[in-house]
């Protein structure tokens, strides 16, 4: 049995969908399953058994011989949210308890991290390790995730193999439900096909014109490649950055959801509110030299040729993957 946690979700969905294409159907999904709005995203999947995340642990400690690996992507992603006992219970606790399960019974774990965890970016978005600790994120999400980046490396008992991956800005088909927290490609098309123009945060930095604020942007379908590689290749545990190592500006990727429908650019700039201001991220870009390392070497979606396969495929057909 393969494991999928926040399976209904954005990116758990996808993997399901790219376990389904690959002919994996012996699939355990985890999730709350509460939200009507994520029923589309596994409406198609073919799966064993869906469970409840309350009722997965218990699960997982009567029927650890039949799994074969954990995906664990599920968590409060909220950055904007404020109740941090809530954080650390999804993002922190219940990850904690799903480690040490694993562990127990010798269970191949990935994990989601975030590269929110990199904070403002002052120090640097290095992967290893010993560098880990100095980060300083700037919402209660990215700590959650940082706390228990923190921890596990600190364990002396671990899973028969681990991977905490900091998945950089990712975009693609099975977001409709994020709302807020979905991309800006998504924002940015339904805002084109209802009035024509996108709106874009201006620069409240003089060494950054508007618009020109950079994010390292993935497809998801470039994650889940990642995420196959890691289950395949068990090689060295550890946590690992996963971006194209190329970031691109907010501009590049409107002009290209423009292109994409084929629309005039139209864009106009806002200020960013102040309630965020301080905590809003200039800058980020992976720095994938492990990952490398480890042997992966497939090229990523280029922000042109991933933007244009999410709209033509997926938005302008309101298809899920």
């Amino acid at each position: 049995m393969i494991v999928v946690t926040g399976a209904a979700g954005f990116i758990g969905s996808f993997l399901v969908g790219k376990l389904n294409k690959n002919g994996f159907d012996n699939l355990i999904l985890v999730d709350t399953f509460d939200d009507p709005l994520k029923d589309n995203n596994l409406s198609q999947k073919r799966y064993h058994q869906l469970l409840e995340r309350s009722n997965f642990l218990h699960w997982l400690e009567r029927n650890y011989s039949q799994v074969e690996i954990v995906f664990h992507l599920g968590a409060r992603t909220d950055t904007i949210g404020q109740e941090p006992e809530i954080y650390k219970e999804l993002n922190l606790k219940y990850s904690q308890k799903l480690w040490k399960v694993c562990t127990q019974y010798h269970i191949p774990l990935i994990y989601a991290s975030s590269a929110a965890t990199y904070g403002n970016g002052d120090f640097g978005f290095s992967d290893k390790h010993d560098g880990i600790s100095r980060l300083k994120p700037l919402n209660l999400y990215a700590w959650s995730k940082h706390d228990f980046d923190i921890w596990a490396l600190k364990q002396e008992e671990t899973p028969s193999f681990w991977a905490g991956l900091k998945f950089f800005n990712v975009y693609g088909p099975n977001e409709y439900h994020k709302g807020s927290m979905a991309s800006v490609i998504l924002h940015a098309y339904n805002n084109i096909k209802e009035s024509g123009e996108m709106k874009l945060f201006r620069s409240h930095r003089d060494n950054f014109k508007d618009g020109e604020q950079k994010r390292d942007f993935i497809h998801v379908d470039d994650i889940a490649e990642v995420m196959m590689f890691f289950w395949e290749n068990q090689k060295t545990s550890g946590i690992y950055n996963v971006g194209t190592g190329n970031a691109r500006s907010y501009l590049d990727l409107t002009r290209a959801v423009f292109e994409s429908m084929k629309k005039k650019t139209k864009i106009q700039f806002v200020d960013i509110p102040a309630s965020i201001r301080g905590r809003y991220q200039y800058f980020t870009e992976a720095n994938i030299q492990k990952l490398k390392e480890t042997g992966y070497s497939k090229p990523f979606k280029d922000i042109e040729h991933g933007v244009n396969d999410y709209v033509s495929n997926y938005l302008s057909k309101e298809l899920y993957y």
